[in-house]
């Protein structure tokens, strides 16, 4: 009879018997047994094989999957991507460009291993391109969690909403884990999603991994650290489009450098008073919290806003675009803008759709496919459209305004980079105010 039975039970592995265990094992007085984090199964399993200990291994609740056969052949990097996760014991991060074939990669590592798959996306958008994909290659049903569904299928897609709720029920049906846009799992609740799964085969997917907050050191002990990474340079010419970027700087009119360095003096004088250096984010939280009862913390935070939008909006920053725009005439054209009223204001001026968080998913739908039929030959958007949505192909982007962040810029040079038929180059604009705090949030970026 063996030493040790392991089982699942409420997204842990639960350790009956007697036998020595490795130190992540901790005891449970309420059941008088013994417990790992399911997310260590896999490392339970190797610890039990190390010490030579019997154990009878009842974790996984696999429905058979056979029969697989994609018709896929992947690139020469795409092969050295999966064979790169593969030597890291099936455990690891892929970061590879915006429209490289990650999916594809997750497909053939599906079809290889021949084992029960959960996707977890962070879109409804990005959950049905995938039950599209995986339906398509392996001629099968593909269940799905999210989306008004909770149906199970040995390949399931579910949104990271659905799996947080769900996981500690499911996490025995699966043995391969597959995150996309693995950097979501970095926040407070999704990260409990692969706390309580037991699938010992994790792989996430990315095209920019590393977070500022460093929680993708989190995502690290959870699915793996980076089995394989390749930049959109290496790729460019061959396997994406080849590109390059433009930056142009704009200066503010008259009236409006006036009133943009009366509010940085504004949101600066009270700084210096204060004794707040905004050195990180925990800065910036302690001025929104004061703002709540100072009126003179909410004059500066407002004023700093205010500051914000006239760097970004700025006139001649859209009569930039006008330029770019005539320069473009033949070409797809999406414009990335930081803000709503932004995007609303170059909407109606150039008679462009515009996506923003408002807009509804039939109405967002239905931009895109016009855009991808031709109906529409440019679209401007307010970070709806930076990741988690299928976006069709274009080859100009124009970012007006943007984030310091080095993912987000990555993730808007990604939407131009699938290879075109003409084999004509991508080309992203950074138009920028010059003189203004923007000159460091490019930098950042970049």
């Amino acid at each position: 009879m063996a030493a040790l039975t392991l089982r699942f039970e409420d997204g842990t592995v639960r350790i009956e018997g007697d036998g020595p265990c490795p130190s992540f094992v901790e005891r449970d007085p309420r059941s008088e047994t013994r417990r790992a984090p399911a997310f260590r199964y896999a490392d339970l399993l190797d610890a039990l094989d190390g010490r030579g200990v019997d154990y009878e291994d009842r974790v996984l609740d696999l429905d058979p999957l056979s029969g697989l056969d994609s018709a896929y052949e992947l690139r020469e990097y795409q092969a050295d991507a999966l064979a790169a996760w593969r030597d890291a014991a099936e455990r690891g991060v892929l970061e590879l460009p915006t429209g490289s074939g990650k999916t594809v990669i997750a497909i053939e590592a599906t079809e290889e291993l021949a084992t029960p798959t959960l996707v977890v996306v962070p879109t409804i958008d990005l959950l049905q391109q995938w039950r599209r994909e995986l339906a398509a290659e392996f001629d099968r049903p593909v269940g799905q969690l999210g989306g008004g569904e909770q149906r199970l299928e040995p390949i399931t897609v579910s949104t990271y909403d659905s799996a947080y709720l769900r996981a500690d029920d499911v996490g025995d049906r699966f043995g391969l884990a597959v995150f996309d846009e693995v950097h979501h799992l970095g926040g407070e609740g999704y990260r409990e999603i692969a706390h309580l799964l037991a699938a010992p085969a994790r792989m996430g997917l990315t095209a920019t991994f590393e977070r500022p907050d460093d929680a993708h050191e989190v995502v690290e002990e959870l699915v793996g650290p980076v089995a394989y990474r390749i930049s959109p340079e290496e790729l460019a010419g061959d396997h994406l489009a080849p590109y390059d970027v433009k930056r142009i700087t704009v200066s503010l009119t008259e009236e409006e450098r006036e009133e943009y360095e009366r509010r940085q003096e504004t949101f600066t004088d009270y700084l210096n008073r204060s004794n707040i250096r905004m050195r990180g984010g925990s800065d910036y939280q302690e001025l929104v919290k004061r703002s709540g009862s100072d009126p003179e913390a909410r004059e500066a935070l407002l004023a700093k806003q205010r500051a914000r939008e006239i760097m970004m909006g700025s006139e001649r920053k859209v009569d930039r675009l006008a330029e770019i725009l005539d320069d473009h005439r033949d070409d797809r054209v999406i414009v990335f803008t930081a803000h709503n009223d932004l995007a609303y204001r170059i909407s109606e001026r150039f008679l462009v759709p515009a996506v923003t968080h408002r807009t509804s998913a039939a109405e967002r739908r239905g931009i895109l496919d016009g855009f991808r039929a031709g109906d529409y030959s440019r679209v401007v958007t307010s970070n709806v459209l930076d990741e988690g949505v299928d976006v069709p192909d274009a080859n100009v982007a124009v970012v007006l305004s943007g984030s310091g962040s080095e993912r987000e810029f990555t993730q808007r040079l990604g939407r131009i980079l699938r290879p075109k038929e003409d084999g004509r180059p991508a080309l992203l604009y950074e138009v920028v105010s010059e003189e203004t705090a923007e000159e460091r949030v490019a930098a950042r970026r970049r």
